[in-house]
């Protein structure tokens, strides 16, 4: 029961940590703090006038902003509680593991490694100035804490199967749906759209196509793949607003942002409803189909609405845990299918 409950919590919390991740990202707070793990040496944002004197003192390249510190620092309060949890959970696990065969282990020990690893990327972050490749590795490394995470809740909630000793041959549990494949086809490539919106944040390149479906006219002539796919050796020091990229760099990210996207929908929009149109596929598949081809939808007008108005702050947060839910959707679905075997 308490484990449970607990791997609910982490999910929650990963949750938390992706959208305040989005928000500091976008509000351009990712340097609000410029030392880790504190912030100008302190444990919170320094608030008195002395403190702040101080801290301006130490850090005369980058004077105290409270509007930018604060959502980093609280970025980082809930990234580590996460990380405090998910060690809490593989306690737990290896304890219930001497009761119960069945309580997973290596899940919880590979989340381990990956938020100490988290831990690593949130500090080369700071102490890189926002190296776009840094950051789109982080970003990537919060969505699959949050969707291992999630798969882990599941796996903890799935009831017991009963013996095998006690089915005739025709209830014992057959082998995997086939279309699992398609599933896990279906979360590689929402994972390499994901990235690719990382990226596209990772080098500021979110506004610089107003217009739909791709960008303004006369954006074929602005492509340059090398430049904007280069993940090392840019030569700057402070990667802060995208310097180190041009314009026909950013467009080109965000061509293929958009180009991403269409594939994406289209190929999501054709699993879900291919499920759901299915007479051989379970109804708790078909919730889960269903739950993702909504959340799909909500996608496709969360990014069309992200252009039409500019990046709105509170519409782009949205499109990242949009992202996040649709990717743990499919998850649920392919965690079905593999259990469903044969349609019964």
């Amino acid at each position: 029961m308490w484990l449970k409950r607990l791997t609910l919590l982490a999910v929650l919390l990963a949750c938390g940590v992706v959208a305040l991740g989005a928000y500091t990202r976008l509000q351009d707070a990712g340097l609000g703090c410029p030392d880790w793990p504190g912030c100008y040496g302190k444990l919170v944002v320094p608030q008195s006038e002395h403190a702040i004197s101080a801290a301006n003192e130490a850090f005369p390249h980058r004077p105290l902003e409270s509007h930018k510190a604060w959502p980093e620092m609280i970025h980082r309060y809930f990234a580590s509680s996460l990380g405090l949890v998910i060690f809490a959970i593989l306690f737990m696990c290896i304890r219930e593991r001497k009761k119960n065969s069945r309580v997973p282990i290596k899940l919880p020990i590979a989340l381990c490694i990956l938020v100490v690893f988290q831990g690593l990327l949130g500090m080369w972050t700071v102490t890189l100035s926002l190296f776009p490749t840094v950051v789109m590795a982080h970003l990537l490394g919060g969505f699959t804490t949050l969707c291992l995470l999630f798969l882990l809740a599941v796996r903890v909630r799935l009831p017991k199967p009963p013996h095998a000793l006690t089915l005739s041959p025709d209830q014992l549990d057959p082998a995997p749906s086939p279309l699992l494949k398609w599933a896990l086809a279906g979360i590689v490539i929402l994972g390499l759209q994901i990235a690719l919106g990382g990226w596209t944040a990772a080098n500021y390149a979110a506004t610089v196509c107003n217009e739909l479906p791709l960008c303004q006219t006369g954006w074929q002539q602005h492509i340059n793949v090398t430049q904007a796919f280069q993940l090392w050796g840019h030569g700057v020091d402070d990667y802060e607003h995208g310097p180190h990229l041009g314009p026909d760099a950013k467009i080109t990210i965000h061509v293929s942002h958009r180009i991403g996207a269409m594939i994406t929908s289209a190929y999501l929009t054709g699993l879900f409803l291919f499920l759901l149109l299915s007479s051989q596929i379970r109804s708790k598949t078909k919730k889960a189909a269903g739950y993702g081809l909504g959340l799909l939808l909500l996608q496709v007008l969360l990014g069309i609405s992200n252009v039409i108005f500019g990046l709105p702050l509170l519409v782009a947060v949205a499109h990242n845990g949009v992202a996040a839910l649709l990717m743990m959707s499919l998850i649920l679905v392919s965690v079905h299918l593999f259990r469903s075997g044969r349609p019964i």
